[in-house]
């Protein structure tokens, strides 16, 4: 069936807005802009991950903001009672903390990630954000106690192959005298953003194990986590100023505020660029789960991997990424990997040449709609639970 007009708009902007939030972030750490001094130099690198996280849950935090204002407009302006308001804005009453502890794990991640980040190309930032996959797969099993059905394990071994290849490709660029980065540097950059995603996997399982039966609607679970981690990460760049490392030969506090902001005021790209990786995150998140509702949840996979190919090509075509076919290789086999994990490709293509059955957990064209083989499954065992 085709799109609607307004299904095509939120892909697009789920697209152009996801797309930013990696431009934007990689792009304030390309500029130089006058801060605090730091030795002899007040001319230096936009180098404050922590500075650019607590932007991001800023941006998550708007999300909230647009929950209250939609819910007010029904209730204060069309009168509708709470069992009748929209999907979007309708929510139990829930105990806001249990968004601390996902919160908390998010904003370790994305700092990790945005350290990450800064040692290596935007490229592989986003393809090796694909581990995700993977480490969400082993924990499913171990603490969540569900089984992976054979084709999730087959897209989890295409992922970890991708991401194999994408590491090599990384390895091989560090001897690269022309490389922007020092030896080493992509790999640990990489490491980094691979153990992020560890921390992350552990944030979907929490927010699982805690969001389980409860109705919350999204805008508003996006944005008391924006609350919680904009609130950890504020309070945490106190103590970060007060701990100081050597960094080229000055002690220099971990993170400093002060100089980010004063980069960032004598800068207008570094503003630009702080500016849209906030402003990107709440209309990439709006636009996720506008996307998962209106379309499906694959479609909105198929998306992000389209978002990973725009953020690619958009350095190469600026001259900051040189193009590399291992890379590209990577690229396919972690995508191809992420479409059969999420049932995208091969079993629906089975299902409808007649060459398998079609089963309760087919999520193309079964029963259950778009809902995740682990979803179906849940919802077997609870209904074999009630008799």
């Amino acid at each position: 069936m085709a799109w609607t007009v307004y299904q095509t708009l939120i892909a697009l902007l789920m697209v152009i807005t996801g797309s930013i939030n990696t431009i934007s972030t990689k792009w304030a750490d390309m500029t130089e802009s006058e801060g605090r001094p730091n030795g002899n130099k007040t001319m230096h690198s936009f180098n404050h991950p922590f500075v650019q996280s607590a932007g991001m849950f800023l941006g998550e935090i708007t999300c909230l903001l647009a929950f209250m204002i939609i819910r007010s407009y029904f209730k204060k302006v069309k009168k509708v009672e709470d069992t009748e308001l929209p999907e979007m804005v309708r929510s139990d009453k829930f105990n806001r903390f249990i968004f601390f502890i996902p919160a908390l794990l998010d904003m370790t991640a994305t700092t990790t990630m945005y350290i990450g980040l800064n040692m290596t190309y935007a490229s592989s930032f986003q393809m090796l954000r694909g581990a995700l996959i993977v480490f969400t797969g082993i924990l499913t099993i171990t603490v969540l106690k569900r089984k992976l059905m054979v084709f999730q394990w087959l897209g989890i071994f295409v992922i970890i192959v991708g991401l194999a290849v994408v590491g090599s490709n990384d390895f091989l660029k560090k001897t690269d005298s022309n490389s922007e980065f020092g030896a080493g540097s992509m790999i640990t950059g990489d490491v980094l953003i691979v153990l992020a995603q560890i921390l992350t996997a552990f944030q979907m399982i929490v927010e699982e194990k805690f969001l389980r039966g409860k109705n919350i609607a999204p805008l508003q679970a996006v944005g008391y986590e924006g609350l919680f981690g904009f609130i950890i990460a504020s309070l945490l760049l106190i103590p970060l100023f007060y701990i100081k490392v050597m960094k080229d030969g000055v002690w220099t506090p971990i993170e400093d505020p002060y100089d980010a902001y004063l980069q960032i005021i004598n800068n207008w790209k570094t503003a630009l660029a702080i500016c849209g990786n906030v402003v990107s995150i709440a209309f990439f998140n709006f636009a996720g789960i506008s996307v998962t509702k209106e379309i499906s949840a694959t479609t909105r996979t198929v998306l992000d991997s389209i978002r990973t190919l725009v953020v690619w090509l958009f350095f190469l075509s600026i001259g900051h990424e040189e193009y590399s076919t291992l890379q590209l290789f990577g690229f396919i086999l972690l995508v191809t990997g992420i479409m059969i994990h999420n049932d995208v490709l091969i079993r629906p293509y089975l299902i409808s040449r007649g060459y398998i059955g079609e089963d309760r957990y087919n999520i193309i064209n079964g029963p259950n709609g778009n809902k995740s083989p682990s979803t179906a499954q849940e919802e077997e065992e609870e209904e074999e639970g009630d008799e």
